[in-house]
């Protein structure tokens, strides 16, 4: 017997069911005319993922029923090919084969204008960036369906994501007599998660005896991003087929089990860099940001420091050189090199430049609040009313020409508070939000040595690179006057905050006691800063996001 599958590995929009059906119905068609007996498409993918509150608002819910059933009727006339459809189900008018009352994860297997088979999904992850338990109560009934020629056919054992990483769903698929495995998945991307999921479906694969099939969304929603990257395993977990990563694609496959032909057919693309990953998923999580929302473009400060300089190369492989705008704004304490680095890098990338000087509203603030402060030394005050009239400005022109300000604040600063609300915190997308310095650094240096979107190769001049950090809010200031070496800092955060790790553990670790201390509680008493900062790109196991939830009035210290 031989099975021809499709996986429609697309990029759908939360919310936009009738578009979502009709990419799906597109799919469809396109899978059949190519033999395809079956498509798989990805968890949720009929209401995009993940459709949070949306889910609790029964207009939402009604939405989704009619388009299943209208995407089922559309079906109709592709004979022998089977359709797996990812959507929320709440027991309403939908035509599916469970009667409910409350909300599910499903999926449903659409055949020739009907739907035979609807699986609700068992495991319902709680942790991380999940919140399922929200929204749906947990499935319980096992799905296998037949597809494939009508004399030959295939089971299929069906599976939603977090339902594959534990044995009992797919052992009972097998025990209900499975002989292959077909896993829809809409799991975040962070560093390491591809080669995380590879893994443990070959776990699955050596603890059924069976292959798989591991269907997986594509996109950026909000602050996470989905790679993509389905694949297929043989019985023995061996990778034997593998979609590109951060593309679109209908990546197609097919499994035999016979005497002249048996196992998978798929072509498979090689691993990758973790930083061509990382930087393929910055650029996906700014393009479908800025597009989804149908904003023009973007603008950002461009400092002549490396923060700014790397959200800008981002930016233009992310939108093209024609949609973003850098502004420089010097102030009294700007280093002539920074606007020289800024103008020559917005000239590499070809960008729309601007210089407007700070220096006359920094005079007049000082001169209006010179009675206020009479007596007081200059501060950090002065340095933030700096930092604020610049926000000030990028938000001004963003009101005046509708682009969204990007932020260029790194996690370092994120976790720390060294970063100033309504300076350089305002705006609409925070691009590195979860990036270290350390790691700031090393995606400039990669992106010199590469040019993945033909947009200019080296377009980050090398003095922005080797230059230490400053601020520039003061005369002579570097970031290193009130932080710890950036690689003693990261390293703290990513124990502390990543990895929850105790104050004596990182000690023990040979870091020094003061360090520790110092920094474990600026994480702690910034967390209203970061209550107040835009969202950004998750590429970590745990960022300053949707998995970070501390609350801001908090006394406990360990």
């Amino acid at each position: 017997m031989t099975l021809k599958i499709c996986v429609a590995q697309l990029n759908f929009i939360v919310g936009d069911i009738n578009g979502n059906a009709q990419k799906i119905l597109d799919a469809a068609r396109l899978a059949h005319a190519q033999g395809a007996h079956l498509l798989l498409t990805p968890e949720l993918s009929l209401c995009g993922y993940a459709a949070e509150d949306l889910y609790l608002r029964p207009a939402f819910m009604q939405a989704c029923n009619d388009a299943l059933n209208w995407l089922t009727a559309q079906l109709a006339g592709l004979q022998g090919m089977c359709v797996v459809v990812g959507h929320p189900y709440d027991g309403g008018q939908g035509a599916t084969a469970v009667s409910v009352t409350q909300r599910l994860n499903c999926a449903s297997v659409l055949r020739e204008g009907r739907i035979v088979a609807t699986y609700a999904k068992q495991e319902l992850p709680n942790y991380q960036v999940f919140d399922e338990r929200r929204y749906f109560a947990p499935g319980s009934h096992t799905c296998v369906f037949e597809a494939g020629p009508v004399n030959a056919p295939v089971r299929v054992g069906l599976l939603i994501c977090e339902d594959a990483w534990f044995d009992g769903p797919a052992l009972a698929a097998r025990a209900a007599g499975a002989q292959l495995l077909a896993v829809i998945n809409a799991s975040p991307f962070h560093l390491g998660k591809g080669g995380q999921r590879e893994k443990v479906m070959a776990e699955r694969c050596r603890a059924t005896g069976l292959p798989l099939v591991y269907a997986h969304l594509v996109g950026g929603q909000d602050e996470l991003v989905f790679e993509g990257r389905s694949f297929v395993l043989d019985a023995q977990g061996q990778v034997q087929g593998r979609a590109p990563s951060f593309k679109e694609t209908l990546f197609a496959c097919t499994w035999a089990d016979g005497e002249s032909a048996a196992g998978w057919t798929a072509r498979i693309e090689p691993q990758r860099s973790e930083e061509a990953d990382l930087w393929d998923a910055l650029v996906l999580g700014v393009r479908d940001y800025v597009g989804k929302n149908r904003f023009p473009g973007v603008l950002l400060g461009l400092s002549g420091g490396i923060d700014s300089a790397l959200v800008l190369a981002i930016a233009v492989d992310a939108l093209g050189p024609s949609k973003v705008r850098a502004v420089m704004m010097p102030s009294p304490y700007t280093a002539d090199i920074s606007w020289l680095d800024a103008r020559d890098m917005a000239g590499r990338l070809g960008v729309r430049y601007d210089e407007i000087s700070i220096a006359p509203e920094f005079e007049a603030f000082k001169t209006t609040l010179a009675g206020a402060f009479e007596g007081r030394a200059e501060d950090s005050t002065e340095e933030n009313i700096q930092a604020r009239i610049r926000g000030t400005l990028l938000m001004a022109l963003s009101n005046k020409f509708g682009s969204m300000v990007l932020t260029t604040g790194n996690k370092s600063e994120m976790a720390t508070g060294y970063c100033t609300l309504y300076g350089d915190m305002a705006g609409g997308f925070a691009v590195i939000k979860d990036l270290p310095k350390m790691k700031v650094f090393a995606m400039a240096r990669w992106r010199n040595q590469h040019d993945p979107y033909g947009t200019g190769k080296e377009p980050i001049p090398e003095r922005i690179i080797t230059r230490p950090p400053s601020a520039e809010l003061r005369p002579d200031q570097t970031d290193q006057d009130s932080l710890p070496p950036y690689e003693v800092l990261d390293a703290i955060i990513e124990r502390y905050m990543e990895k929850d790790q105790s104050i004596a553990d990182i000690v023990a670790a040979g870091y020094s006691a003061s360090d520790v201390e110092r920094v474990t509680r600026l994480i702690q008493i910034n967390e209203y800063k970061r209550r107040q900062a835009p969202p950004g790109i998750r590429v970590s196991n745990r960022s300053f996001g949707k998995d970070w939830r501390y609350p801001i009035t908090n006394r406990f210290r360990a």
